[in-house]
């Protein structure tokens, strides 16, 4: 059975058909998505999805360019969110530095801030990290978070970056962009990364895998992801989903 490690089943994207969409997951094998909290507003529709669907968890964090709404007084409130039964990571957290927006400085605080709550709920870690490598491991070594489980969310950096976080002994989601024909770096990196390292995720609904590219992604097209996986590893595509839907149980606790 398929897992979607990285949805944002909640977005805007999905409201015309939202539920229509959620039955079909479980007819084409989806067992499990982990819908991914990215906004304080997004924490909210995220657990509230996961407590509609059985098989649909959250995360509760909120991403490097939405950092500029926190203050002490709701980051309280999302720390309570944490204690949610089906709030099983803290995420997706990180640096983008491709966009720029909060300042460098906002980023980094409410990074810090957002890995020492991991840290006091004990709780795995969802890293979005872009064009931001070196600063992203410093703050997390700094931080301590090889202490931590955690997965580096559509991982785009090499294989020399990749063996950094296998020190840890991370988690790397693997999606869409794997299917690209100009993801040499990536291709590489995945057939580096030890397969008991690779999750797979859609990030619907973005990034869909060729041949959807530019169009709206699904955990539909999670078996696109999977072949492309077994194809760079040189493995059977079974196989590939059998250990990756087993690390994602792990990494977040999926009963």
């Amino acid at each position: 059975m398929l897992i979607d490690s990285h949805a944002h089943l909640d977005d805007r994207a999905f409201d015309e058909d939202r539920e229509e969409l959620i039955l079909k997951l479980k007819e084409a094998g989806i067992e499990y998505v982990v819908n991914i909290a990215a906004s304080l507003s997004s924490v909210k529709s995220s657990l509230t999805l996961a407590e509609q669907n059985d098989f649909i968890y959250s995360s509760v964090g909120v991403h490097p360019c939405e950092t500029e709404e926190l203050n002490e007084e709701n980051f309280q409130w999302m720390e309570e969110q944490l204690s949610h039964p089906k709030a099983k990571a803290v995420g997706e957290i990180g640096l983008d530095y491709y966009w720029n927006e909060p300042e460098k400085e906002i980023q980094h605080k409410w990074f810090r801030r957002q890995l020492q709550l991991a840290h006091e709920v004990n709780l795995p870690i969802i890293i979005h990290s872009r064009d931001a490598a070196a600063d992203t491991y410093r703050i997390m070594k700094e931080e301590g978070a090889g202490r931590l489980k955690g997965v580096i969310h559509c991982y785009s950096y090499t294989k020399e970056t990749a063996r950094d976080y296998l020190n840890w002994n991370y988690y790397f989601g693997i999606g869409g962009v794997s299917t690209f024909q100009n993801a040499k770096k990536l291709k590489e990196a995945v057939e580096y990364i030890p397969i008991e390292n690779i999750v797979l995720e859609t990030d619907s609904p973005y990034l869909a895998p060729i041949p959807y590219r530019g169009k709206r992604n699904s955990p539909l097209n999670l078996p696109i992801i999977a072949r492309a996986v077994a194809e760079i590893k040189g493995m059977d595509v079974d196989k590939v989903i059998e250990i990756t839907g087993k690390n994602s149980k792990k990494l977040y606790d999926l009963q």
